[in-house]
Order: C-alpha cells, then sequence, then structure tokens
C-alpha cells in the first residue's frame, strides 16, 4: 500500500514574510520531502499550482429547492519536480530512505482577488504534488498558498478621514426632548488586520434618559452567479465596543472609543465577479425607547500600513 511505504510527505515553501504569503508575480520556492520504507518505483512528480473561485448556496425546500453556483478558474500552471525515467524507459526505482527535493515556480502576474474563505464560496490558492507511477493512479498531495492582492496603499482616498454625523428628537405623549446629536471621525479609510481603529465621537444628549454609544466592525461577504443574475449575501460582526454612558442633559460630550481589527480578518476584495468581501465600522447612539442614531464608514482592509495623514502634493 502506498500510504504503508511513503511516509512523512511534506511541502515546505521558504517564506518571502513574516506573514508567509504570496502575490501576483512572486518566485516561490521550497521544497518536498518524504520517507520510503522500502524501496519504489515512480516515474514522475509533478507540481500544479491552481488559483480559482467558488460560490454555491441554495434557496427553498424539497420540490421548490434550488440551488445557485458559480467558477471561476484563474490559473492553472503545471511542471515536473522529477523526472526519474531509465535508460529503458521505465520508472526509475527509488531507494528505501529520506528523498528530498527543490522546487521554484513563480505565481502568474495578474488582478487576483486574496484568498478567501467564506459562508457561501471561497477563493484558494492551491499547490497539488502528484507522485506518479507505473500502472496505478498518482497520489496528490495539496497545500493551500495564502494569496494577497497588493493594493494600491498610495490612493488618497485611503488617507482621508472620514467624518459623518446624525441626530433626532425623542417625542413621548405629551412633550418633545431636547435634540439628540452625533458626530463621528475616524483618522482614514484604509486599516491593517491587528490594528486598532480610533473612533473620536460627540455627544448631545438632549433627552432625559441616558444613552449608550457603541461601535462595531462587520464584514459584508456578498457572492454571485455568473453575470451577476442572482446573489446571496452574509453580514458577520467581527468585533464591538461599548462606549462611557452619556447622562440626560448633556451638551457636548466628547469620548473616544477603540476598536481592534481582528488579525485574521481577510483583507478587502473587490476584483472578483462572483465574490465581494466588504468591510464597515458602525457607531450608533441608543437611547432606550427610541431608535438608535447611525453613522456608518465604509473602509479597506490592506496588506500593507496606510499612514493617516493625507500625502502632500507640490
Amino acid at each position: 500500500m502506498f500510504q504503508d511505504t511513503v511516509k512523512n510527505f511534506k511541502i515546505n515553501f521558504n517564506a518571502l514574510n513574516q506573514r508567509n504569503t504570496f502575490s501576483s508575480g512572486d518566485m516561490m520556492t521550497g521544497h518536498i520531502s518524504f520517507d520510503l520504507t522500502k524501496k519504489m518505483k515512480i516515474s514522475s512528480i509533478t507540481m500544479t499550482l491552481t488559483g480559482k473561485a467558488n460560490v454555491h448556496w441554495s434557496t427553498g425546500g424539497g420540490k421548490n429547492r434550488r440551488h445557485y453556483s458559480a467558477k471561476l478558474d484563474f490559473f492553472d500552471l503545471k511542471s515536473v519536480i522529477v523526472q526519474q525515467n531509465s535508460a529503458t524507459g521505465g520508472a526509475a526505482i527509488f531507494k528505501a530512505g529520506t528523498h528530498v527535493y527543490p522546487f521554484t515556480c513563480q505565481v502568474p502576474q495578474g488582478n487576483f482577488p486574496s484568498s478567501f474563505h467564506g459562508v457561501y464560496g471561497h477563493i484558494t490558492y492551491n499547490l497539488t504534488v502528484a507522485v506518479h507511477r507505473p500502472w496505478h493512479m498518482s497520489k496528490d498531495f495539496v497545500t493551500e498558498c495564502n494569496f494577497v492582492n497588493r493594493i494600491n496603499t498610495n490612493q488618497p482616498e485611503l488617507h482621508a478621514p472620514l467624518s459623518g454625523s446624525n441626530s433626532m428628537t425623542v417625542c413621548c405623549i405629551w412633550c418633545t426632548s431636547g435634540p439628540i446629536e452625533m458626530t463621528a471621525s475616524i483618522e482614514k479609510k484604509g486599516f491593517m488586520p491587528g490594528e486598532t481603529v480610533k473612533i473620536i465621537c460627540e455627544f448631545i444628549n438632549g433627552s432625559s434618559r441616558t444613552a449608550t454609544p457603541k461601535v462595531s466592525l462587520q464584514q459584508k461577504q456578498v457572492f454571485y452567479t455568473h453575470n451577476q443574475n442572482h446573489r446571496r449575501m452574509y453580514v458577520k460582526k467581527l468585533m464591538s465596543s461599548t462606549g462611557q454612558l452619556v447622562s440626560e442633559r448633556i451638551s457636548d460630550r466628547r469620548t473616544v472609543i477603540e476598536l481592534t481589527i481582528p488579525s485574521s480578518a481577510s483583507l478587502t476584495i473587490s476584483n472578483c465577479s462572483i465574490i465581494d468581501v466588504e468591510y464597515l465600522i458602525e457607531v450608533s447612539f441608543s437611547v432606550r425607547g427610541s431608535p438608535d442614531l447611525d453613522v456608518l464608514f465604509p473602509i479597506i482592509m490592506c496588506d500593507t500600513p496606510v499612514d493617516a495623514h493625507p500625502p502632500s502634493y507640490l
């Protein structure tokens, strides 16, 4: 049996950075290694690098159940790591023991979306090493590569601060309260996973009730069929934080609420025709018995730092 003869098969990459990610045009290098408990005939060992996206969801039930799906192939590159044919054209005999072979592969140039695993679809980049033997099906070993689409962080919109405001009055049977107002701002639009966002809030609470400020980070996943004829959306709250209560009849209250983006957060995806990944920071001011005041900030999740100050132009 193959699994009794081949042990400890590993695919090892030489890391290009601390996060062990790859991007368009990068040269991937590494080696494969495995142990043979006894000699084995092997005709070749090949490598395939693929990038693809898949979505699937269903609606309804029983006879009314409908399925929606779409697939995209970005690239499919094949190469040979070991070609060990004997002089007679047959397979070579590999001796028992440890075998190590290097490999090199360049990621194609192109505007490919970052790796992503969502509720109804995923974007994956896989390196598959196949061991071919005479008169046997090939044995595949697959490892997933973490691909990052490098966003151009020199875009002025990523550096510019964002601000928004909202207001209302609370009414009851006998009277109308004073104004309830909220103004919120963040220092920029572009952030990295693991970064802390500072939300500066200014409140006016003219009502007779205390109010609670809250902030949350939401991830919106949108999945499409081809030509975007059908779509499915999923919104996930990644993080939330609550600020200090704002007392009644307060005319001016300023506070800073911090929200740390999970280091595992995926990057923004806007360059795939069947999957979008967007992020929103929601700032809300909640007065008991009344609708919340909301301010929404769309942000971009980048793979490199974004300076909080606008770039200078001469």
